[in-house]
């Protein structure tokens, strides 16, 4: 199940509180002397990232914003290499694209992750940084890969798209590398409508992920949006204060998705041994939000009389 099946009143009453409380003031920043102290966005990075365990998390305007500017905040850039695997959604690839980086794609293994080896074999003098991404609510092999990265002085960022919620050996995924990024559509386990989030324990990755996302924006605890400085050459990912209200009270409701999503995987699961097939190898299984049922049939011929 997905966050968009249990959209209920919860949902509505936060979108109404946002003009009960400072009519209707639905930009994140700025309009202080209207708003009433009413900063949802803000309010949901904060939670969100309390949630999974980071330090610091950046509310953006889609998953594939957030791999950009997890990116960009990471230094990626012209010139290098960003490994990633080749099971993937597609924006894993166009975000190192448009950093101006080169992607390099390197084979899965049977967690439908990314292969550890091929990864370390794939590494260059121009490679600066690796995304795993955790396919389908289940992690890659992150201990391996952190230690190829550490071995490497390479940086690490996970994409946490389809994983938010699930863990590798007790770690809340997308908080075990530098960054990690996490989709917030209408598909996935907490659902904003549209939206992203950046996690991080390191301030100095925060505070451009911050700029990049807004204009370069130096967040002046003393001058105006007008006045303040820039920090960085930025664009416009903002995530609105509708979409932030939307993911406090959808945030609330996580845990309750996830434990039903895998007393549902549970049901399916126990017929399905019947049938005799493989199923995918994970890694660790208490750290499945159990998004996805993944097994295997012999050959073509037979799995298409299955799907039919």
């Amino acid at each position: 199940m997905a966050g968009y099946e249990v959209f209920g009143e919860e949902e509505r009453q936060a979108v109404n509180e946002i003009f009960d409380l400072n009519g209707g003031v639905i930009f994140a920043h700025g309009f202080d002397a209207m708003r009433n102290g009413v900063y949802r966005v803000r309010e949901f990075e904060a939670a969100f990232a309390h949630k999974l365990g980071a330090n610091y998390g950046q509310a953006v305007s889609s998953g594939i914003a957030a791999v950009k500017v997890a990116l960009q905040a990471l230094g990626v850039g012209p010139g290098d290499e960003v490994i990633t695997q080749a099971y993937t959604f597609v924006a894993t690839v166009e975000a190192i694209l448009e950093t101006g980086a080169t992607p390099i794609i390197v084979d899965i293994n049977d967690t439908l992750n990314m292969d550890p080896g091929a990864f370390e074999n794939a590494i260059t003098k121009q490679t600066k940084a690796v995304i795993p991404v955790h396919m389908m609510g289940e992690g890659a092999d992150m201990g391996p890969i952190m230690a190829i990265a550490k071995k490497h002085k390479l940086l690490v960022m996970e994409d946490a798209a389809q994983a938010l919620g699930a863990s590798y050996k007790g770690q809340r995924l997308g908080t075990i590398g530098d960054a990690g990024a996490f989709s917030t559509d209408a598909g996935k386990t907490l659902n904003t409508g549209e939206g992203g989030v950046i996690l991080t324990n390191d301030i100095k990755v925060y505070n451009l992920a911050r700029g990049v996302h807004d204009h370069g924006h130096e967040y002046s605890s003393n001058l105006g949006r007008g006045e303040e400085g820039a920090i960085c050459r930025g664009f416009n990912y903002r995530m609105t204060e509708i979409h932030g209200a939307i993911g406090l009270a959808q945030l609330k409701k996580l845990d309750m998705i996830i434990n039903n999503q895998r007393a549902n995987k549970a049901k399916i699961m126990a017929g399905l041994h019947d049938l005799g097939v493989p199923f995918r190898n994970s890694l660790d299984p208490q750290g499945d939000i159990s998004d996805t049922i993944v097994f295997y049939m012999p050959n073509r011929e037979i799995t298409h009389q299955f799907v039919a």
